[in-house]
């Protein structure tokens, strides 16, 4: 056991004097270094890359891409039962679930940052795919119980000819999709409406 670690040992150092820059060098890589982990920071930060490890909608609009669809499932019977999440991403394993998470995110942060959205957003197979599949996981109950509608339901679905959607055609966004049709949405709403400095004028005259 000693002699197979000391022959690992200068391996390892070998390795590590290969990577390390030359003694001129290691200050301005150091530097560099903190300006690249600190640009990284800033852009999580400003970003809020983080939100999309949550299931909030209010992820969905960190771009302002996606305002009008926030606008109209904030307006929809869908409202108070489900998430962006629970809809548009995959629920059979958590693994499947942040993949789709991750690559959909970094699809869309490419298409916002270059400008490249385009005016009606479409979603793609895989979405469609992820979708169909929560609408059936969630209203299993009007598509399976025994009966003639249900059976009838049963069977469009899994000959794949049709969508929830193609008859539900105003669930949960409505008719009209382009990046034009909510002109008047705000989203994010104002988390304060008052200013700091009036919210905190009130709080003295309170005190």
């Amino acid at each position: 056991m000693t002699n197979n670690f000391s022959q690992k040992k200068p391996l390892i150092k070998r390795i590590w004097y290969a990577l390390l820059p030359p003694p001129f060098w290691r200050f301005p890589v150091i530097i560099l270094l903190g300006i690249m982990v600190g640009l990284g920071l800033m852009i999580v930060k400003i970003s809020k890359a983080y939100s999309y490890m949550s299931n909030s909608p209010m992820a969905c609009v960190n771009c302002h891409v996606m305002v009008p669809q926030y606008t109209t499932l904030r307006n929809s019977s869908h409202k108070n039962a489900a998430t962006c999440n629970d809809c548009h991403v995959p629920h059979d394993n958590i693994f499947e679930t942040y993949f789709f998470k991750a690559s959909d995110g970094l699809r869309h942060s490419y298409m916002f940052t270059l400008r490249l959205e385009p005016q009606v957003i479409v979603i793609k197979e895989a979405g469609k795919r992820a979708v169909q599949n929560n609408c059936i996981r969630c209203h299993e109950n009007q598509i399976h119980p025994v009966s003639l509608r249900a059976i009838k339901d049963a069977h469009t679905l899994a000959s794949g000819e049709r969508f929830c959607w193609d008859c539900h055609r105003e669930v949960p966004h409505g008719r009209v999709n382009s990046l034009a049709s909510t002109p008047y949405a705000r989203a994010p709403l104002p988390e304060e409406p008052l200013p700091n400095w009036l919210q905190k004028l009130f709080n003295n005259n309170k005190n």
